[in-house]
């Protein structure tokens, strides 16, 4: 048996390692670290052969890119068994629009919003909001086309230049303008066959660059799971009120959604509301939630796309926490080329994973940096806080030039600590 993983980060390397446990797996393109043996003998390599071009008994897409871009549908076509969304489901990533109008078609709680394709309506809407503004560019963004802001003239220049093209290309030319809404955030990934819906382990990300949620957003700094605040109540709610009926509009629609639909989630003082939805695993959510998933994730994921989705999945009481190593410059202008030291050091502390993300190897057979985000270290242990300690052992034998890292992945969830109030 043969798993296809297409894509190239931290993510696709987690699903490899994790698909590997019971079939043999072939990442395209894949990256360096995803290579060798597995503990239980299954062979995991990167191609540089197409996915069209590949036969396999599952193909699980990861980027949200060529989801958006059909591949799901093309490999289909094709007699291929596919975890993933086609063009039609991916439409809730692929346009934020999109999104909020089958929320709102569903009833499903969100912030408040407006879409807007010229400078002075979506000023004018700024001006009625209560003083937090959330700005989004419409389209594909890498995720980092949000804009979150208690300055008025911070959202209008956004704003410009996004409209303009400036800042994201015809993905930033239509805008959607929320309201900031205030509470923890919470990221919960749920398979479905396109009828059956079963919940992976809640998860929080740190979309921030810097400690204590300072700077830019990023693609995400690091996650951790368990998450103290996801009680089953919390979840039940957001699966019945959010997801569900999400998943019904679809149905009416006719889009046949077999994957992962991912709900960032707030959970507000009058109850979760929806963030946005992601049409693929989230990063580096999957790298913390597979690491406490003890069914079989292949014969899970070929069940979801054959429409033959069991329930509930099985999970692990430990806790696993993922920090971010990100380049020189990034989010917004990465640094690529600086060589990385430590690697085989990090990989040796117990319970870590050391997933590439933005890796290539020289010709000399050197790791170097070739992206924005280039490591994503994986601690698994029977606590958060234990959890947290190995990953950043293992993250203090790592360097390169420029290396950025957050010092307060999972801290005040490790540490017993009220969530406190996360503004967005």
């Amino acid at each position: 048996m043969r798993a296809v993983v297409v894509g190239s980060g931290a993510r696709e390397h987690a699903l490899a390692l994790a698909l590997g446990k019971s079939v043999d797996v072939v990442a395209t393109p894949g990256n360096p670290g995803i290579s060798g043996v597995t503990p239980e003998g299954h062979t995991i390599a990167s191609v540089g052969t197409p996915a069209e071009e590949l036969v396999a008994d599952l193909f699980v897409i990861g980027p949200e890119a060529p989801l958006v871009d059909g591949l799901a549908d093309r490999l289909r076509a094709r007699g291929q068994l596919v975890f993933g969304p086609g063009a039609d489901g991916a439409r809730l990533e692929g346009s934020k629009t999109f999104m909020k109008q089958l929320a709102n078609s569903a009833s499903v709680p969100t912030a408040a919003f407006g879409v807007f394709e010229d400078q002075g309506s979506a000023e004018c809407f700024l001006a009625t909001l209560p003083g937090r503004y959330v700005v989004k560019a419409d389209g594909l963004a890498a995720g980092k086309g949000v804009l979150v802001t208690s300055d008025l003239d911070e959202a209008r220049r956004d704003v410009a230049s996004k409209l303009s093209g400036e800042a994201f290309g015809d993905a930033g030319r239509r805008v959607v303008i929320e309201e900031g809404l205030e509470g923890p955030e919470l990221s919960l990934l749920v398979l479905t066959d396109g009828t059956r819906a079963a919940p992976l382990p809640a998860a929080q990300d740190f979309k921030r660059l810097g400690d204590g949620d300072a700077g830019p957003n990023t693609g995400g700094m690091g996650a951790y799971s368990p998450v103290p605040v996801a009680t089953d109540a919390v979840i039940d709610k957001i699966m019945d009120e959010i997801v569900e009926p999400s998943l019904t509009a679809l149905r009416r629609l006719g889009v046949d959604y077999r994957g992962v639909l991912y709900a960032g989630c707030m959970l507000t003082a009058s109850g979760p509301k929806l963030i946005e939805f992601n049409v693929r695993f989230g990063d580096p959510e999957t790298e913390v939630v597979l690491a406490r998933v003890t069914d079989d994730l292949f014969a899970l994921l070929a069940a979801a796309a054959a429409g033959e989705l069991r329930r509930p999945v099985s999970l692990s009481d430990d806790a696993s926490v993922c920090v971010v190593a990100a380049s020189e410059g990034y989010p917004g202008s990465p640094v690529t080329g600086a060589e990385i030291h430590g690697l085989e050091a990090a990989g040796s502390v117990r319970g870590v994973s050391v997933l590439h993300a933005g890796t290539m190897r020289d010709l000399d057979g050197k790791i170097r940096v070739s992206g924005g985000r280039v490591l994503g270290v994986r601690a698994v242990a029977p606590t958060l806080g234990e959890a947290r300690d190995r990953a950043y052992l293992a993250m203090s034998e790592i360097s390169f030039d420029g290396m950025q890292v957050r010092s307060d992945i999972a801290l005040e969830a490790a540490a017993g600590h009220d969530l406190g109030r996360v503004l967005r």
